[in-house]
C-alpha cells in the first residue's frame, strides 16, 4: 500500500509544481523581453524626436547647413548607439529611403519582422507586442516607432536588436525556478514519506497483528503506533474484538476438554459394566461385541477431543530439530505394523534440521502415517521423504491407496471429516485436524495432494529459520 500511496502523493505534487512552474516561466520570458521592449521604444521615441526636425529630404551632394546639422547629430547618434550596444537602428521614409541608419549600409529587409514593425508604425502605431522570443530561438526583436510631423508620419524609426543577452536572463529565470521547484519537489516527498508513514504504520502494525492471530498466535494485539485517530480508534477496536474472540475459543476448549474429561469416567464405568454383562450371556454374542466396539469407538473420540483442546491451547516447546532422525525412527517405530498388514513401509530421511516441537512433530507423523498404512492395501507401498528447499523443510508420506477427489481433498484435515467411501474403517475424523493444529502452533503447515497414479500424499511443512511465537 506504501508503494502505491507514496507515487500518487508524489505525483500530484509533482503535477501542482508544474501548474505552476509553466505560467512562472512563461511570466519570466514575457517580462523579461518586455523590459527589452519597453527600452527599444524609448530609444526609438528619441530617435524620433530628433529625426522629426530633419525637415528636407536630401536631394543632392549639398543642402541647407541647419538641415546637415540635424542629420548629422542624428547619424552620430545612430552610430553611437550602434558602436555601444550593437544594435541597428535606422530612420526612413514612407518609401523606404534612409534619413540615417547605422550601420550606413543597413537598409529595410523586404519582409520579415522589421518590415513588419516599419508597416505598423507607418499606421501611426509603435511595437508594443512583437512575437515571444524564446530561449531556443535564435531569433531577433525589431521595433518601430513612427516619426510625426504636423500630424502625418514622414517616417519610421525602426531598431533590430540581438536577442543573445535577453534570452540568457531568461534561461537563467527559467534555471531559478527548475531550481526553486526540485527543491519544493525534495520537500514534498520529504513531506508525502512522513505523511504515508504516519498513515501507513498503523496499518502495517493492525496488518502484521492480524497475520499473527490467522496463524494461531491469539495473544498478539495492536500495539500503540500514532496515525489518524480513525485508525487509533480502529486499533482499539481490533484488540477488544481480538480479546472477545479469544475468550470465546478459550470457553470453547475449555468446555471440549471438560467435557472430555467429564464422559470418560461415566464412559468407563458403563465399558465395565457392559464387560460385566457380557460374563453372562454366551460367548460370541453379536449385540454385545456391537456394544462394546461402540464403546470403545466414543472413548476413542473422547480422547482424541481432549488432544485436540490441548493442542490448539498448549504453546509449542520450539527447537532446532534433527527431522531426518525424528522421521526415521518413527517409520521403525510404523514398520513392524506395516508389515503385519502386508504394506511395504519405505524412507528416505538425509540429515536435515528445522524449527519444531519434537512431541508435536511425531504425534503428526504418527497420524499421517497412520492414516496412509489404513488405506494403503496389502502389497502396497507408503514411502516418507525428507527434502530441504527455499528455507522449508518438508517431509512427504505417500501411499498406494483410492485416494481422495477434489472435493474430498477441499475437506480433509477438518474435524470429524471422514469421506463416505471410508466410513467402514476405523477412526474418529479427529487425527489429522490434531495434526494440523500441532503443525501450526510451531509456524508448520500439513497440504494435501494426489499421489499419482492413486493414492494420497501428505506433506508436512516446517520452517528452517526460527519462527515468532508471539509478541
Amino acid at each position: 500500500m506504501h508503494s502505491r500511496l507514496l507515487p500518487l502523493l508524489i505525483v500530484l505534487m509533482a503535477g501542482v509544481l508544474l501548474a505552476l512552474g509553466f505560467p512562472l516561466a512563461v511570466s519570466v520570458a514575457a517580462a523579461q523581453q518586455q523590459k527589452v521592449v519597453v527600452d527599444r521604444i524609448d530609444d526609438t521615441a528619441r530617435f524620433a524626436s530628433l529625426a522629426q526636425f530633419v525637415t528636407e529630404r536630401p536631394t543632392g551632394s549639398r543642402v541647407s547647413g541647419a538641415t546637415d546639422e540635424r542629420r548629422e547629430t542624428l547619424q552620430k547618434e545612430l552610430d553611437d548607439y550602434y558602436e555601444v550596444y550593437g544594435i541597428r537602428a535606422g530612420v526612413f521614409y514612407r518609401d523606404d529611403g534612409p534619413m540615417a541608419s547605422a550601420p550606413a549600409s543597413w537598409y529595410l529587409p523586404a519582409d520579415g519582422d522589421v518590415r513588419d514593425a516599419f508597416q505598423e508604425a507607418l499606421r501611426s502605431r509603435g511595437s508594443h507586442d512583437p512575437e515571444q522570443v524564446w530561449p531556443w530561438q535564435r531569433g531577433r526583436l525589431a521595433v518601430a516607432s513612427p516619426v510625426i510631423r504636423d500630424g502625418d508620419v514622414i517616417a519610421v524609426v525602426v531598431t533590430d536588436s540581438p536577442t543573445g543577452r535577453m534570452r540568457s536572463r531568461t534561461l537563467y529565470g527559467w534555471l531559478l525556478i527548475a531550481a526553486g521547484e526540485s527543491a519544493a519537489m525534495l520537500l514534498a516527498v520529504g513531506a508525502a514519506l512522513r505523511l504515508t508513514g504516519w498513515v501507513l504504520r498503523p496499518v502495517r502494525v493492525l496488518d502484521a497483528t492480524t497475520h499473527d492471530i490467522a496463524t494461531g498466535r491469539l495473544k498478539s494485539r495492536v500495539a500503540a503506533a500514532g496515525g489518524p485517530p480513525e485508525l487509533r480508534r480502529l486499533a482499539r477496536s481490533f484488540n477488544e474484538m481480538a480479546d472477545n474472540v479469544q475468550d470465546v475459543l478459550e470457553q470453547q476448549r475449555a468446555f471440549v476438554a471438560d467435557a472430555s474429561h467429564q464422559l470418560r469416567n461415566p464412559l468407563s464405568a458403563l465399558l465395565l459394566r457392559i464387560e460385566l454383562l457380557a460374563l453372562e450371556l454366551p460367548e460370541g454374542n453379536e449385540e454385545i461385541a456391537s456394544v462394546r466396539t461402540e464403546g470403545k469407538r466414543l472413548a476413542q473420540v473422547l480422547d482424541d477431543l481432549l488432544d485436540l483442546a490441548l493442542a490448539e491451547h498448549t504453546a509449542p516447546d520450539l527447537c532446532l530439530t534433527d527431522v531426518g532422525a525424528l522421521a526415521a525412527e518413527r517409520v521403525a517405530s510404523w514398520r513392524p505394523l506395516a508389515e503385519e498388514r502386508g504394506v511395504r513401509l519405505t524412507g528416505e530421511c538425509p540429515a536435515t534440521t528445522a524449527w519444531a516441537d519434537p512431541v508435536a512433530l511425531s504425534s503428526a507423523l504418527d497420524a499421517v502415517i497412520d492414516n496412509a498404512l489404513k488405506f494403503t492395501p496389502e502389497g502396497g507401498r507408503v514411502q516418507l521423504k525428507v527434502a530441504s528447499s527455499d528455507g522449508t523443510t518438508r517431509v512427504v508420506v505417500g501411499d498406494e491407496g483410492p485416494g481422495l477427489t477434489e472435493d474430498e481433498l477441499a475437506r480433509v484435515g477438518d474435524r470429524f471429516w471422514r469421506s463416505n467411501r471410508h466410513q467402514n474403517v476405523k477412526g474418529s475424523g479427529l487425527g489429522l485436524s490434531i495434526s494440523r493444529a500441532l503443525l501450526a502452533a510451531g509456524g508448520g503447515s500439513i497440504t494435501y495432494a494426489r499421489n499419482e497414479p492413486h493414492g494420497l500424499k501428505v506433506t508436512v511443512a516446517l520452517p528452517r529459520n526460527e519462527p515468532a511465537t508471539g509478541l
